[in-house]
Parts: structure tokens; C-alpha cells; sequence
């Protein structure tokens, strides 16, 4: 199917992507032959296998979770910025929060996740939204709740170091405020304040697992993460989402995504790529 260093037949793939549909729900078409290839021949050189059948017998084997999380991270692509999708953060601040201030400060918890974080740049521009509109929000019971499949995200999520790359859509003054720059090799690197670290906690999790979490969200943000599964996959996914929002919770996903299946019925439209969950059907 793939020529190359180690030969990729056509069952070679099936499998890798089967394996990869039951442990991630990624749906992966015979069109990312040659990036499968591309990016697992490197986890054949540094596990010294001779060839993808041995390679797949790994991965499906009892003992092969380590591997198969590491095979997730290869496979996915994990593109994020700081205040990507800004009508979303301004719907937060404008639309959401007021409510939710009010609530806080009234005692209630308030808690927001950001599933699929990637490597934390949702999760912080979140948390720098929540201090906006409520600077002394670290005396109160709120909290960001940042989970990804990729533990290598997770760690670099609780580093929270970045490159000035990352931070070219942060205004001057939010920059200034809550980033300081590090010393070390390479590119200019810019550290997360302890205050705005301290809001978020970082969680390893498959969104098709059980999930730990007891209490319902007032808000989860979850973008550009379900286009990479199929629609039943997508479907189970929202009826979860659903079931884990609080009543007129808000749910924020992608420009190319849309809430499908059963869960529909107990989402309105409230803006761009905007949701708000309720009891009851279809308004």
C-alpha cells in the first residue's frame, strides 16, 4: 500500500486504523496511508521492529496500551493558538459569565471544561476570560477542567511554558500581565503566571471512556476534536456532552462541526458555533 523502508500493506493499515477507532473513536481513511506510514515508521525504528504486522500485534496486544497512546499521539494533529475562535471567548465574557459571576459569588461552584486541550492555550485563554471578568475569581470556587487523549499534551499543559509564536494573538496588556518570559536554549519562551495556572487542572482522558467526573459543567468548550470521528461516534459523543451540561450550560465546538443525533433536540443555536443545552426537545 506504502513502499518505503517497512512495507505498509493494505491490512497493515486496516488494522492500525481499527485499532485506533476502538481505543480514540478516530475515524481514519485509506486517504492517510502514506502519513500513517510517515509517522509510525519512527515508533518502528525506536521500538526496533522489522515491520508493521509485528508493529500491530504490539499495539493490539494485552500489554500494548503504553504503545497504543503513543501510536494516538502520532496520528493526531494537535493545532491550537491562544484565543483561537475569539467570537467564542467574546460570547463567554458577554453571554455566559455575568450569570455564572453572579452565581460564584453567591457560593455556587462554577466549572468549565475544556476537552481536547491540546497543550493547554483553550484551557489558559479561558482561565484569562474568567479573570476579566472576575479578578478576584481565585477566592471563589471556579475551576478549569483541561483533558486530552495525549499525555504529552497533558505535561506540556502543566508546564505551561510556550513559544512567542503562540502568544502573537495575545493583546500587549494580557501578555505584560500574566506571562513572563524564561531563560533557556533556543526560542524565546513565555511562562503562564502561578495565578492563572492555578485556575485550570490538567486530566489525561479518552472521551470514550468512562469518564471520573461526577458533577455536571456550566460550560464545555470542545473544538475541532469531533470532526476526526465518525458520526455515530460524534452522535455518542454529544449525548455525553448533553448529559454532562448543567440546564442552559453552554457548549462551544468548531466552525465545521455540528451537533447531530439524539442529543440534538436538547441544544439551541446561541450564536456562531455557539450551544445552549436544555431539558426539554427541540425550539
Amino acid at each position: 500500500m506504502v513502499p518505503g523502508e517497512y512495507v505498509l500493506t493494505e491490512e497493515d493499515f486496516h488494522r492500525i486504523a481499527s485499532i485506533l477507532h476502538d481505543h480514540a473513536g478516530i475515524q481514519l481513511s485509506e486517504a492517510k496511508a502514506a502519513l500513517v506510514y510517515a509517522r509510525l515508521a519512527k515508533r518502528l525504528r525506536a521500538l526496533g521492529l522489522e515491520n508493521f504486522r509485528d508493529y500491530c500485534a504490539l499495539v493490539a496486544g494485552t500489554d500494548g496500551l503504553g504503545e497504543r497512546q503513543k501510536m494516538v499521539a502520532a496520528l493526531t494533529t494537535n493545532v491550537t493558538r491562544f484565543y483561537r475562535e475569539a467570537h467564542h471567548f467574546e460570547h463567554l465574557k458577554t453571554r455566559v459569565l455575568p450569570g455564572l459571576v453572579e452565581r460564584a459569588r453567591r457560593g455556587d461552584p462554577v466549572r468549565i471544561w475544556s476537552a481536547g486541550c491540546s497543550n493547554g492555550q483553550e484551557a489558559y485563554t479561558i482561565a484569562l476570560v474568567l479573570l476579566s471578568a472576575m479578578p478576584d475569581v481565585a477566592r471563589h470556587d471556579v475551576r478549569v477542567l483541561a483533558t486530552d487523549i495525549d499525555p504529552n499534551m497533558i505535561e506540556e499543559g502543566r508546564a505551561a511554558s510556550y513559544p512567542e509564536a503562540a502568544l502573537s494573538d495575545v493583546p500587549a496588556d494580557v501578555r505584560r500581565k500574566w506571562f513572563h518570559r524564561v531563560a533557556g536554549p533556543g526560542e524565546q519562551r513565555w511562562q503562564v503566571a502561578e495565578e492563572l495556572r492555578d485556575l485550570v487542572a490538567f486530566r489525561e482522558l479518552n472521551l470514550f471512556a468512562k469518564w471520573p467526573m461526577k458533577k455536571r459543567f456550566d460550560v464545555i468548550f470542545c473544538r475541532n476534536v469531533v470532526i476526526y470521528f465518525d458520526k455515530p461516534k460524534q452522535a455518542e459523543l454529544w449525548t455525553r456532552f448533553s448529559a454532562a451540561l448543567k440546564p442552559d450550560g453552554a457548549l462551544y465546538i468548531g466552525h465545521s462541526e455540528r451537533v447531530s443525533g439524539p442529543a440534538a433536540e436538547h441544544f439551541a443555536a446561541d450564536g456562531v458555533t455557539t450551544w445552549r443545552h436544555h431539558k426539554g426537545g427541540a425550539r
